[in-house]
């Protein structure tokens, strides 16, 4: 169970760095992921991560440069949309569509990890994580499909598998469910909101006016897993 700092990215006691996946992740989620990439290895796939573990000021680093337009925001088929033809509102509502309002980013708990496959990434490839590298034809489409038949016998699950009216599809974030379903109960509108209020972030007054449909629409709003939470073991 985490404590409230832990799930708000405010503290980092609950996750183990390894320097060797460059990645920090939850305690309890760190072995199912090696077990998985050990199987996947087998199949000539490279799962690597390329985001875990992220603190509420990496997050915030997030937010405020695409909140100054300093980074692009992307429409759901991963085209820039222009940023100064946005309202203050409608800017949130469009940073939130890729990434969420720190203290409510699910890779605040070490349970949520973002993967590529560096076996098929050809030298010098930069990933983009936009929807055109995991479909036919793309550079990952291979690992993804190996991930859909195989992710949940690890406890792993996609939460933002479709849209559903909050975030866009992201089949690259992975979650791991014994941890993740849990922290999800536990940040709660009223704790967001303190994370929130308790910040500097870029927008925070029109965040925290609209913090209960910004929990709803892109907190609470996932794909549940689609199993009993069975796993295997290495």
């Amino acid at each position: 169970m985490l404590n409230e700092l832990e799930l708000t990215g405010r503290a980092r006691t609950h996750v183990v760095q390894r320097d060797d996946l460059r990645a920090a992740l939850q305690r309890n989620a760190l072995e199912p992921f090696l077990v998985m990439k050990d199987a996947a290895a087998r199949e000539g796939i490279a799962i690597e991560i390329v985001s875990s573990f992220r603190d509420f000021a990496a997050q915030q680093r997030i937010w405020d440069m695409k909140y100054r337009g300093k980074r692009p925001l992307y429409d759901g088929h991963g085209n820039v949309r222009d940023h100064a033809s946005l309202t203050e509102t409608e800017l949130i509502e469009a940073i939130g569509c890729w990434s969420a309002v720190p203290g409510g980013s699910r890779h605040h708990w070490g349970s949520d990890i973002d993967v590529i496959d560096r076996a098929a990434a050809p030298e010098g490839y930069r990933a983009r994580l936009l929807p055109e590298e995991t479909q036919p034809g793309g550079v990952f489409h291979r690992m993804h499909q190996w991930l859909d038949e195989n992710m949940a016998r690890y406890g792993f699950f996609r939460p933002y598998r479709t849209f559903r009216g909050g975030v866009f599809p992201e089949p690259w974030h992975l979650s791991y469910a014994p941890v993740s379903t849990v922290a999800l109960q536990g940040l709660t509108p009223e704790l967001l909101e303190e994370a929130v209020r308790t910040s500097s972030i870029l927008g925070r007054l029109i965040v925290l006016d609209r913090i209960s449909e910004i929990h709803r629409r892109y907190v609470a709003n996932i794909d549940a897993p689609e199993f009993p939470g069975r796993q295997a073991s290495a």
